[in-house]
């Protein structure tokens, strides 16, 4: 999802004037497209599925964020030690 810099940075004017051409780029493209208020970057607008899909992915990300500081932080212990202690405390 490379941003086209000749295609995906648009004028709020050209979205007003050509909304179904920008929606329809949008869509097939799966880029969103960055919106410009007299030259300057203002918002983004981008397809729906897509936001949703790298919404979930970043929540993902987050829920790893306490993992990676166990490991940081060295609270952590490795697999055959984790597994050799877990059947002895079951008896299994």
């Amino acid at each position: 999802m490379a941003l086209s810099i000749t295609e995906d940075i648009r004028s709020i004017t050209d979205l007003k004037r050509k909304t179904n051409s920008v929606l329809e780029q949008i869509h097939e493209t799966k880029r969103p497209v960055i919106l410009t208020v007299n030259g300057k970057a203002e918002a983004v607008l981008m397809d729906a599925k897509e936001y949703e899909r790298i919404t979930s992915a970043f929540t993902l990300l987050k829920l790893l964020i306490p993992a990676e500081e166990d490991i940081n932080n060295k609270r952590y212990k490795e697999a055959r030690a984790f597994f050799k202690d877990f059947k002895i405390d079951k008896k299994i």
